[in-house]
């Protein structure tokens, strides 16, 4: 039996999360579940599965929810209560699927206090992979990958050793304008750019898939992970996600992991790593599916990946830039306040404008995040 907290509980990765603790109730018992401001669900949640460690980070979402806490529970209130919570919870292992810098002190206080961490949130990483890979060594704990893409690539190295390795290739659906030319972009439209071929995902991750920039944002998580220089690390468009992911091994050979499209698979192997558990989920059809077809990625159309390669070799605070500027973008794209292509260009400008500081604490990096998310707003006048 596994012990786990969730953060991150009202989202589609804390839902698929707690499907699979209904599949494994044998395995998965969760002991902690933590939201910003979705109490209603967290307190759903909280009754059903007997949860009494509960975090909410809004504060005033925390002073509703302390009203309608299940008998015995125990509420940890504000911007500290995540972390709190997880310090204070006896747990085997913390599952951050929330989004933005708001996951990183709870990952980091869950490895220092000897939890294996599951990472379902891109910010932890690409902001911080240096310390929290760092303490993961440092505290002999295991970081465990979410994301289908990092999960993949989890799977195909199990045996591996890093000198085996030629490269890493994390696949892309490409999004819907994979095939539109560049003179075209500028037209793209926010109904157009949420029409994902393949996934069902938020507003923001499906902005950032029709741009790319959830692949560059990967590939520097895959840098950190894996411990593999950028260089080593490459993207493939793969239109119907169900190669998830491969490895390049040094005498040629490639491994890769395929599964349906259900966020269900990677949780469930993270959760019950080093096992493997039957699930619900259907297998593949492979007759059915016919062809499974790739394709360069166009980097000129998709500037992104040559952003994340530029941030993921500086390394430093320059990585959490790209990110809080590409948040800011996504923002204004989706408020119709700019157009898709400005996104990437938004982006770059705010890099290079940065001064990077390579070896960051914390405070450093949370401060240049702030920067970022300040200097993207500043060029596009002043919108919040």
């Amino acid at each position: 039996m596994k012990r786990v907290i969730l953060l991150g509980s009202s989202g589609s990765i804390g839902e698929s999360t707690c499907k699979v603790a209904r599949a494994l109730p044998d395995k998965l018992k969760l002991v902690g579940l933590g939201v910003a401001k979705s109490t209603p669900r967290l307190l759903e949640q909280a009754r059903e599965f007997g949860v009494n460690s509960l975090a909410v980070s809004d504060s005033k979402a925390a002073e509703k929810a302390r009203l309608h806490l299940p008998q015995g529970a125990r509420l940890f209130e504000g911007p500290e209560g995540l972390t709190r919570m997880v310090e204070e919870t006896e747990a085997d292992m913390v599952l951050v699927a929330i989004v933005g810098t708001a996951g990183l002190a709870p990952a980091l206080a869950a490895l220092r206090t000897g939890k294996d961490l599951a990472v379902a949130s891109k910010e932890i990483l690409v902001l911080a992979g240096s310390a929290v890979m760092g303490e993961a060594k440092k505290r002999k704990r295991q970081v465990l990958p979410v994301d289908s893409e990092h999960n993949a690539i989890f799977q195909c190295l199990q045996g591996a050793n890093g000198k085996e390795v030629r490269k890493i290739i994390l696949t892309a659906s490409g999004g819907p304008f994979r095939q539109m030319p560049a003179k075209e972009m500028a037209k793209v439209t926010v109904a157009q750019a949420l029409k994902h071929p393949t996934w069902s995902m938020g507003k923001k991750i499906t902005i950032d898939s029709a741009t790319m920039f959830n692949k560059g944002l990967e590939m520097i998580e895959a840098h950190w992970l894996f411990g593999l220089p950028m260089a080593q690390v490459d993207v493939v468009v793969h239109p119907q996600s169900i190669v998830h992911s491969m490895v390049e091994f040094v005498d040629g050979s490639v491994l890769a992991q395929l599964s349906v499209t259900d966020m269900c698979f990677p949780i469930q192997y993270a959760i019950t790593y080093p096992e493997r558990r039957p699930s619900g989920l259907p297998p593949l059809d492979l007759p059915k599916l016919g062809a499974l077809t790739f394709e360069k990625p166009d980097e000129k159309r998709f500037p992104a990946l040559r952003l994340a390669r530029e941030a993921g070799e500086a390394g430093g605070t320059l990585p959490g830039v790209f990110n809080a500027a590409n948040e800011v973008a996504v923002e204004a794209f989706l408020d119709e306040k700019i157009p898709f292509p400005k996104i990437w260009g938004l982006v770059e400008a705010v890099m290079e404008s940065h001064q990077n500081i390579p070896r960051p604490d914390l405070p450093a990096i949370v401060a240049a995040d702030g920067w970022a998310r300040a200097e993207a707003r500043k060029r596009l006048g002043g919108a919040k």
